[in-house]
């Protein structure tokens, strides 16, 4: 016998067991009316306990016509099902899958007096399979969409082209921000594999027990539950699989990822059999290698494996020199986003942008430019530090001269320059001795500006953006 006391205490521990456990618990009474509703049962469903509680099941859960709640089936029926995968929607019409098992409750006289459905939570890797699938469709990056000119980009931009002649693993490094799945894709679409299956995955994105499936696939009934599924290896076939942040990867699975690259063959989860498969892998990773290999993150064999060929992308503070160009660029992409008609910066912007180190790189100037024109008023020209997002401004401030910001809004002066009469400032001299070369060099090549940026050692982009500070007409 326990005693009263005991009960008590036990009632209270089983309550908190059931409410940490990782599997959902749904428990409705002979009127079909929630009686038990643990939080996992809430995240799964995304619903609220009080929204659920003493309330009927078919008044909350909409189910296919062809499909009925297991929960409900066993309450009226008696049926009870194991490992069964159900599609639903909670009200508000999110789609929910899970994998259930139910059973009705008897009394002692064998009555039904309610119903108990334990539920897995399948939700995340079907929308996981269906985002990759997806995925493959979407128009691939080349190397025309890197921007910059800068020596240190234009190395690795190189390198990255002779990549494109093997089928060998590629390691591309380098801080968030950079451009890395960029140079990626570029690899592929410059390969002989470009008809074939592109797929990325963030490695960091997913828990670690949904990965091996997603990776190797999975055999119908490995667990409960599960479906005959192609992994992303078997989907990349004959194509590139990028694997991103593979350095977040536990050790069990760099072993099984090591392997299935050397041997080129996958095995699903739970099947005992393997398949070939032809895939070029390229991992991408924002901490120095060495460091990962040393701080135990990523497996020595494994790194040695993927860098075959090993890419740096150098961050953006190292490459200043492409801003103007990547300010030129993402103006471009927002006015035609936006309907808009801007055509420069200011300079007291190019100061601000020149002025900062950029921790979020490339991706995060694009950020600010995109912030910067959501402030524009219709009609505006010139994006000017007014218009920069607030919390930019109040991080480089601090780390600028004030003078120089208060001269964006003073028109250059573009007439000759005569020394002898007046010390103007050097901005302003500078930018009539820029204005007068190039308009020399547009006229020497008859206003063509593929012949003038290149017989000045720019880009055309890079030109055509200076026309437009300039303010010079090309033909």
């Amino acid at each position: 016998m326990v005693s009263s006391k005991d009960e008590n205490l036990l009632k209270h521990m089983t309550d908190a067991l059931i409410q940490h456990i990782d599997t959902g618990v749904h428990i409705i009474d002979d009127r079909a009316q929630t009686i038990y509703y643990n939080t996992k049962m809430a995240e799964i469903e995304g619903m609220k306990p009080e929204d659920v509680l003493e309330k009927p099941i078919y008044e909350l859960f909409s189910f296919m016509e062809s499909e009925e709640s297991t929960l409900y089936e066993a309450l009226t029926k008696g049926k009870q099902t194991v490992g069964r995968r159900q599609t639903y929607k909670n009200q508000y019409g999110d789609k929910i899958a899970t994998i259930n098992d139910t059973f009705p409750v008897r009394s002692e006289q064998g009555n039904i007096v309610g119903a108990i459905e334990l539920a897995r939570d399948v939700t995340q890797l079907e929308n996981l399979i269906q985002e990759h699938m997806q995925k493959r469709a979407r128009t691939s990056f080349t190397f025309d969409h890197l921007i910059g000119e800068s020596k240190a980009l234009q190395e690795v931009i190189q390198d990255a082209k002779r990549a494109t002649r093997t089928s060998s693993s590629v390691l591309i490094v380098g801080e968030t921000g950079t451009g890395k799945e960029i140079f990626a894709q570029s690899i592929h679409t410059g390969s002989e594999r470009s008809a074939a299956p592109f797929v990325a995955q963030n490695c960091a994105a997913i828990p670690d027990q949904l990965l091996e499936s997603l990776l190797f696939g999975t055999k119908s009934g490995a667990f409960t539950g599960a479906k005959e599924q192609a992994g992303l290896f078997e989907q990349a076939n004959g194509g590139t699989l990028l694997l991103d942040e593979i350095n977040s990867l536990n050790t069990p699975l760099q072993a099984k990822l090591l392997r299935a690259i050397q041997e080129k063959r996958v095995r699903r989860v739970g099947d005992t059999k393997e398949k070939e498969v032809d895939v070029r892998i390229i991992a991408t990773m924002n901490q120095d290698p060495v460091e990962a290999v040393n701080e135990g993150r990523l497996r020595k064999d494994l790194f040695y494996r993927l860098s075959v060929v090993s890419l740096f992308v150098p961050p953006l503070r190292e490459r200043k020199e492409d801003i103007d160009e990547l300010i030129s660029f993402f103006i471009t992409k927002y006015n035609q986003l936006f309907r808009l008609g801007v055509t420069d910066v200011s300079t007291g912007v190019l100061t601000y942008l020149k002025a900062y180190d950029w921790p979020g790189n490339v991706r995060e100037l694009e950020h600010i430019i995109e912030g910067g024109l959501n402030f524009m008023d219709a009609g505006e020209k010139v994006l000017k530090v007014e218009h920069l997002p607030g919390h930019f401004k109040i991080r480089i401030l601090p780390e600028l001269e004030k003078e120089e910001i208060e001269n964006e809004n003073e028109e250059a002066i573009v007439s000759p320059v005569n020394y002898e009469e007046e010390i103007l400032p050097l901005k302003t001299v500078l930018y009539e001795q820029e204005r007068n070369y190039v308009k020399h060099a547009l006229n020497q090549y008859n206003g063509n500006v593929s012949k003038t940026a290149e017989a000045l050692g720019l880009s055309r982009q890079s030109l055509q953006y200076r026309l437009r500070k300039l303010n010079l007409n090309s033909t």
